[in-house]
């Protein structure tokens, strides 16, 4: 082989090996589209998968630092972390993300680069001064606003004035995830998804290093650690996010604010889509209003949200990402194909991960919380409760995730009042079932069987919708592979269930098996960890046995790969 044909092949690797850094994905071939959203989420879901793992550390260190029930610590630090993801999920994620995401890749697709480029430039002043404006509003008013959103606060003078002190800290979080949401957008609408998925484990390891270096010193002292490192961690965000989008070549500036057209446009296709996505925050705020009469309630309630988002992670928020853009482009170019095998494959891959995951946050949900979670302040009693709200989750996971497959249906579109106006019913839905459920005497788990009960309302109505217009049904195929999964997943989740009711029979040979060996720690743990593995090969030989999954299905996979 000679020189020339040596540095031809060499200069070749090393764009590819800089496009795999920075995440890009290349268009598909013809004979490739339906796997582009397989590829798409699978980088997606891989960075949020090592985020949520370090969620995970984070949380573990966090529950047994500040505990639940036994001081006013962690319901307080829970209020400073959602106050202003509340408003993040209305004005930046969600809403911008269902307005920008397309609009930019419509303008990448038809004008270019620098026209493009220029609609983000605009978009991000706008938000970033929204933003900040939002977060010094909320600054000056803290103490009035707690006294709405934690009206059970009121009856403990500890709790409600930390809870203020706390939120106060993480505010400015706000304008910092807002800009890292925009630039997000420009990486997925250029397909690179590596960044965009990887910015949210800097949070998780700044606040895990700030709580294990002060857990020594008080619960109080954890809580103002771990509020402190929400903002440093927004800080890096932001900035990691700029990095990657000068690194994939878009040419996005710092500018004042400027109303353009496009931007205008951005907005009024936002406003129905923020009404749409503040449902389901008036929901979170509805169920820590009546959380928070329940000393601890607000924490159990976050605990167990911490378990059941993670299928809605690692599954939803990921396939709905990859989907978006692409169905936006299949929609654009009027490829009828395109939409519909782009929207098969995302319900197929989602269901057969979330059925699973949803049997078994129902079949064995103390299990899971006490094995995770019972650890310093963090009591037994605080696990039961927590497990009861986990279960009526869990039959809610599936309804969150369809919506995150469904809704892009509608955003691909240009329509945002159709999702809007189904959240808002969902809210109707879950306001009368959790003051209901709540007051009638279930308590804090009523509150999340309101939530899930509010999502299959929204998800139905986002489904049928879609088969009327005939933009979305799914094919025979589609339909007989998910009742298989169905079939899979509800075996799994009698067998997880048969072995948490008979856990003594499983934790106590490896209690047995620790004590020989010097220690009585560890037995929960691993008794959890068992019994997860054996469902988790309960549901492939369960997939296998129902056809779900064949080996075609597999050789598929490996040789597109």
């Amino acid at each position: 082989m000679n020189d020339k044909t040596d540095q031809a092949l060499k200069s070749v690797a090393e764009t590819e090996a800089e496009k795999s850094l920075t995440g890009q994905v290349e268009p598909d071939a013809p004979a490739q589209k339906s796997s582009g959203v397989a590829k798409s989420s699978a980088i997606f879901g891989g960075m949020t998968l090592l985020s949520r793992l370090a969620g995970f550390a984070r949380d573990l260190v966090v529950t047994a630092a500040l505990g639940a029930s036994a001081g006013p610590s962690a319901d307080a630090y829970y209020t400073a972390l959602n106050f202003p993801n509340l408003f993040r999920r209305i004005f930046a994620e969600g809403a911008f993300a269902a307005a920008f995401v397309p609009a930019y890749a419509r303008k990448l697709k038809t004008d270019g680069e620098a026209a493009a480029d220029q609609v983000a430039t605009d978009a991000l002043a706008v938000i970033a001064v929204v933003t900040l404006a939002l977060t010094l509003i909320a600054q000056l008013a803290m103490p009035w606003l707690m006294t709405v959103i934690n009206i059970g606060f009121l009856d403990d003078p500890a709790r409600f004035k930390l809870a203020v002190v706390l939120t106060q800290i993480t505010m400015p979080y706000l304008p910092c995830m807002a800009i890292a949401a925009l630039l997000s957008g420009v990486l997925n609408a250029r397909n690179r998804f590596i960044v965009s998925g990887a910015y949210p484990i800097l949070m998780n390891v700044i606040m895990l290093v700030a709580v294990y270096t002060t857990k020594e010193d008080g619960p109080i002292a954890a809580a103002t650690a771990a509020s402190w490192s929400v903002l440093v961690s927004g800080v890096a965000q932001a900035g990691l996010c700029w990095w990657g989008v000068r690194k994939a070549g878009a040419n996005v500036r710092i500018r004042l604010p400027r109303l353009s057209p496009e931007v205008k446009a951005i907005i009024i296709t936002a406003i129905p889509a923020a009404i749409g996505n503040s449902a389901t925050q008036i929901n979170v705020f509805l169920s820590g209003n009546l959380s928070s009469f329940v000393n601890g309630g607000r924490t159990w309630l976050a605990t167990a949200d911490r378990l059941y988002q993670l299928p809605l992670g690692l599954v939803g928020v990921a396939i709905g990402i990859a989907l978006l853009p692409r169905l936006s482009s299949a929609v654009a170019s009027g490829d009828r194909q395109m939409q519909q095998s782009s929207m098969d494959e995302a319900m197929i891959i989602s269901m057969a991960l979330t059925l699973p995951a949803a049997a078994a946050l129902m079949g064995m949900p103390f299990l899971l919380i006490d094995g995770l979670f019972t650890r310093g302040e963090f009591l037994t009693i605080d696990a039961m409760n927590t497990a009861k709200a986990l279960l009526q989750f869990g039959w809610g996971v599936p309804a969150f995730v369809l919506i995150r497959i469904l809704a892009p249906g509608f955003y691909a579109r240009g329509d945002t009042r159709t999702p809007m106006r189904f959240a808002l019913i969902s809210v109707a839905v879950n306001a009368a079932v959790a003051v209901a459920l709540f007051f009638g005497g279930m308590g804090v788990p009523g509150i999340a069987a309101a939530v899930s009960a509010a999502a299959w309302s929204n998800a139905l109505l986002l489904g049928l919708t879609l088969w009327r217009r005939g933009h979305y049904r799914p094919s025979q195929t589609t339909l007989s592979r998910l009742a298989r999964i169905l079939m899979a997943s509800a075996g799994m989740g009698v067998f997880v269930a048969l072995c948490s009711w008979g856990r003594d029979y499983i934790q106590d040979p490896i209690a047995q098996v620790l004590a020989q060996i010097g220690t009585d720690r560890g037995g929960k743990e691993l008794a959890m960890l068992l019994v997860v593995g054996l469902g988790g090969l309960a549901y492939l030989a369960l997939a296998f046995a129902t056809r779900a999954v064949t080996v075609r299905d597999l050789k598929r996979l490996l040789r597109r790969n």
